[in-house]
């Protein structure tokens, strides 16, 4: 069976069952606590939290996701991979334990044919309930259901959060796979049990003192590897032999000359490639770049790894970038829109792989400086410290450090370097923890359990009455307020646009009698709350107040402008440049616009020309700009831009502009084109690789620009 039609047939099987099919979600979640999506669960912890209310109540998805713990072992074993699709059904307080391990066993033995006598099944030590379900009501043996501890059978998604009691579906393939040791058996971490699907019966959530307490509602979250389903139905020895990767395995090999099978350390190398390529591909159609901090260090680090497998296969120049389009091809069913990035990922790749080649260089420099020292010190160790900074810094890998010093009869702390790799590795878990607890304080998400959402009415209203439900100050909630106080506002129903997309916040002001608060700023910290940023002038305010609510029109006026004029300018930029070109930023304010896309070079003077002279001649037209709404399907069926990795809901507000332009938006938009006046871009620039900036003025600013110079 091939790995696409199993995905199809798991989907199909819980969509049979009352579940909604639910597209696979970016590799950048939407948690920023959270560095990858490495969970087919991560979209929907706000849901398992109850953070957020939400109507689903069964789901099911064939979720990417990208893991880097287990790094050291791809290639090595049958099943270990960074990137990976995760088939789960979930239950959001719907169905318990029962209907989970029922529909499990009967989609593994009925649907997919896998003999019962090759299945073993794991339980908490403490679930009596989970193992009389299996042994009473599935009629598996005793003696094929083993109870293991909380290192097996209890699930957490970090040190804090959704966690509970596990159940898992394990294949027996067999005793030549067994590592052969007498304790050999179920909880191995050898080749032969392979944990095939986790049932996650998520009751409970783990605060910061470590504490269990109940969730509101109980919920079921599952986990089953497609790789590895692949692999046991497509009987093969290892997922790397699979339709999924083994297309990648022999165009590599057919590239380097070198045959796959006769030789441990070549294969090694081509199994890594063929794994890191998937992640690679899927993390730049994700909107990751190389860079050397967070998500772009992930990319970075993976294709460098990659390139430097090819020294085993004798592949001396850049070469992954030819592999794009095989993994591209692999994947096309199910992710149609990659197809259409396939030069922008091969650019990128490219560009990734040239300039990791000239480091490389520039640290064999720096090696061979440190080997006539420490031959000429007669000292006969390389440091970790120093190993860590050559594979950190020049990204020399370990073994290349290991394979030169044995040259030069020189040891080399591993241990130390193991070390240094680890506390990288803590600093970067708590710089995500220390980003991800500034995003959104505790106050507001204790305050979106308590109050109704407040209701935008800003798209067609600039002045407005409305209620105080709840006043902060210094991040704590009070019931009054006075002048001169600096405070944050929620309301039950407002005109102020919170800054999203790129837009700034509106500003303006509430009054009542004999108060007046100037509203500095607007934000959206929740998706229920949306906070008003004031300092009240004179007068004062208590919770429950009636006030009237107004926007600045001037500044929304000119923001609004410069936020439709953007639509204008990625139109115009795809139409000069190419399909490849994609919105990776943007930001509007009522002064200037920024955009940032996806291209490999600097536009050249008649491009930029070009690009100005097309959005001006769209203003010229007037060209009215509808805003509708629509169910998702059918705007990306007409074709609509919209960001990979934001999330949308079944329906999305779309913006057109004639046949210019249609993309998902939620900001706000002039009438007609005709309202932006003019437009003049005022600088091009490099910011990353394959990132340019494009920085503009509208209206009032343009005609300003034009005259001083």
């Amino acid at each position: 069976m091939k790995g696409n039609e199993i995905r199809k047939r798991f989907l199909e099987f819980f969509k049979d069952r009352g579940h909604t099919i639910q597209p696979s979600r970016s590799l950048i979640p939407e948690d920023p606590t959270v560095l990858l999506t490495i969970a087919g669960m991560i979209p929907f912890k706000p849901i398992f939290t109850g953070e957020i209310k939400s109507d689903l109540k069964r789901v099911v998805t064939s979720q990417r996701c990208l893991r880097t713990n287990d790094i050291e072992n791809v290639g090595k074993t049958a099943r270990h991979h960074t990137f990976f699709e995760m088939l789960g059904n979930f239950s959001f307080g719907d169905y318990g334990k029962k209907e989970t391990i029922r529909w499990a066993w009967e989609f593994l033995i009925k649907e997919l044919k896998i003999p019962k006598e090759r299945l073993w099944v794991s339980v908490y030590e403490e679930d009596e309930e989970a193992f009389d379900i299996w042994h009473k009501e599935e009629k598996v043996r005793r003696d094929r259901i083993v109870r293991l501890g909380s290192e097996h059978n209890f699930w957490a998604i970090g040190p804090t959060g959704p966690c509970g009691s596990c159940s898992e579906v394990i294949y027996d393939r067999g005793k030549k796979y067994s590592c052969g040791r007498p304790t050999c058996g179920v909880g191995c971490d050898c080749d032969r049990f392979l944990e095939v699907w986790n049932l996650v019966f998520m009751e409970y959530n783990r605060d910061q003192e470590g504490r269990l307490r109940p969730l509101p509602r109980k919920n079921i979250d599952t986990g089953m590897g497609l790789e590895r389903l692949a692999m046991i139905l497509q009987e093969k020895e290892n997922t790397f032999d699979t339709d999924f990767l083994k297309p990648i395995i022999d165009y590599t090999a057919s590239l380097s000359g070198v045959g796959y099978g006769p030789d441990r350390i070549k294969d090694l190398a081509l199994r890594i490639i063929a794994d890191h390529m998937r992640a690679i591909v899927f993390l730049i159609y994700d909107g990751v770049l190389p860079s050397n901090v967070g998500r772009g260090y992930v990319l970075r680090r993976i294709i460098r790894r990659a390139l430097s497998q090819g020294r085993n296969l004798g592949l001396a120049k850049p070469y992954l970038h030819k592999l794009v389009s095989i993994v591209i091809d692999i994947m096309k069913e199910p992710y149609p829109e990659l197809s259409k990035d396939k030069e922008h990922m091969e650019r990128i790749v490219l560009g990734e792989e040239k300039r990791f080649l000239e480091t490389l260089e520039q640290g064999m420099k720096v090696f061979d400086d440190l080997l006539i020292h420490l031959l000429r010190e007669k000292r006969k160790e390389i440091s970790g410290e120093k190993a860590f900074e050559l594979y950190d810094t020049y990204g020399i890998p370990i073994d290349l450090t290991q394979e030169v010093a044995a040259e030069h009869n020189l040891t080399l702390d591993k241990r130390g370097f193991d070390m240094a790799m680890e506390e990288q590795k803590k600093r970067g878990r708590m710089a995500w923890q220390e980003i991800g607890q500034s995003r959104v304080k505790t106050i507001y998400n204790r305050l979106a359990k308590e109050l109704k959402a407040t209701r935008f009415k800003g798209y067609d209203r600039t002045t407005l009455k409305a209620e105080i439900l709840a006043i902060i100050k210094t991040d704590k909630r009070v019931k009054k307020a006075k002048a001169k106080d600096e405070i944050d506002i929620i309301l039950d129903i407002t005109p102020f646009y919170p800054e999203a997309g790129g837009q700034t916040g509106d500003s303006g002001t509430i009054t009542k009698r004999g108060t007046r608060i100037e509203v500095l700023d607007t934000q959206r910290p929740l998706p229920e709350i949306i906070v008003h940023r004031a300092k009240i002038i004179k007068g004062s305010i208590r919770k429950g107040d009636k006030v009237e609510a107004g926007i600045n029109i001037g500044k929304r006026l000119a923001t609004t402008r410069n936020h439709t004029a953007t639509h204008l300018l990625q139109g115009a930029l795809k139409r000069v440049l190419g399909r490849h070109v994609r919105q990776t930023g943007s930001f509007v304010s009522s002064d200037r616009l920024r955009f940032d896309l996806t291209h490999f070079a600097p536009l050249t003077d008649e491009q930029l020309s070009r690009v100005e002279e097309m959005v001006n001649e769209k203003i010229r037209k007037n060209v009215k700009v509808e805003v509708s709404m629509m169910d998702l399907k059918e705007a990306k069926k007409r074709g609509a831009i919209f960001l990979v990795g934001e999330k949308y809901g079944k329906r999305v507000r779309t913006v057109k502009i004639g046949d210019f332009s249609l993309e998902l938006c939620g900001g706000t938009q002039v009438e007609a084109t005709g309202e932006i006046g003019l437009f003049k871009l005022v600088s091009e620039s490099g910011i990353a690789a394959g990132v340019r900036r494009i920085e503009a003025l509208t209206g009032k600013g343009a005609c300003r620009f034009m005259k001083e110079i």
